[in-house]
Parts: C-alpha cells; sequence; structure tokens
C-alpha cells in the first residue's frame, strides 16, 4: 500500500511543480509521477538532514520541502528530456 501512497503523492506534486514552473513542460505523466517521486524523496531527505522530518500535527515544513524538491527535479527533468528528445529527432 506504501508504494501506492507514493505514486499518488508523486503525481499529484510532480502535477503541482509543472503548474508552478513557468512555460510547457514537454514530459509525460508517467514521467511527472516518477519527477514527483524522486522530488518527494528528495525533499524527504533534508528534512531529515534539518530535523524536521516528524513534528507534531502536520509536518508542513517536510511537505513543502517535498514541493521544492519536486520543482527542482521536474524543472531539471525537462530540461534533459526536451534535449534528449531534440537530439533523437535531429539523428
Amino acid at each position: 500500500m506504501s508504494w501506492l501512497w507514493a505514486i499518488i503523492v508523486g503525481l499529484v506534486l510532480g502535477l503541482i511543480a509543472k503548474a508552478i514552473i513557468p512555460g510547457k513542460q514537454q514530459i509525460p505523466l508517467w514521467l511527472t509521477a516518477v519527477f514527483g517521486i524522486l522530488g518527494s524523496v528528495l525533499g524527504n531527505t533534508v528534512a531529515t538532514w534539518i530535523g524536521v522530518n516528524d513534528t507534531r500535527g502536520i509536518d508542513w515544513i517536510r511537505h513543502l520541502l517535498q514541493l521544492i524538491g519536486a520543482v527542482a527535479v521536474v524543472g531539471v527533468g525537462d530540461m534533459v528530456y526536451a534535449s534528449m528528445k531534440g537530439n533523437r529527432q535531429r539523428t
């Protein structure tokens, strides 16, 4: 069941990240979910490093870090995907 939640949260975070990033992203929906999951893991890692991974109540700081991680991963991933897709079409 935890994998299902990871996929759902990754998809939601990825879609929010795509909405935050200006312009149109070229990545497909499945890659958005994967990048969202990776961003969530990155945000959780940073939250653990700074000691806010488990607090009383809702972990707003951890969730914000997950969103920031998703925005970063989706942004970089979209650039890499677009450059790979562009190179593939040129050859």
